[in-house]
């Protein structure tokens, strides 16, 4: 079996075209892109008491936050 062939066969159960023609003018916005600044997101897995506890991102953020306000400042230097 020659390359040619195989390609022919490969492309034989192929749907697409070469060449799409595209037009713009009925594209629509990527709603998953970012949209001006990019949230950078950190996934953090919960042992299952504490997500029991903590069952939104807003209360696990609210505790952090106030346990950080609560740590003595470090000197970086």
């Amino acid at each position: 079996m020659n390359s040619n062939s195989f390609e022919n066969q490969l492309n034989a159960d192929d749907d697409l075209l070469p060449e799409y023609s595209f037009d713009y003018q009925k594209a629509k916005p990527n709603r998953f892109a970012n949209r001006g600044e990019a949230k950078r997101l950190n996934i953090v897995v919960l042992d299952e008491d504490v997500a029991r506890v903590f069952t939104t991102p807003e209360a696990v953020n609210k505790v952090l936050r106030a346990l950080i306000e609560s740590m003595p400042q470090s000197s970086v230097g």
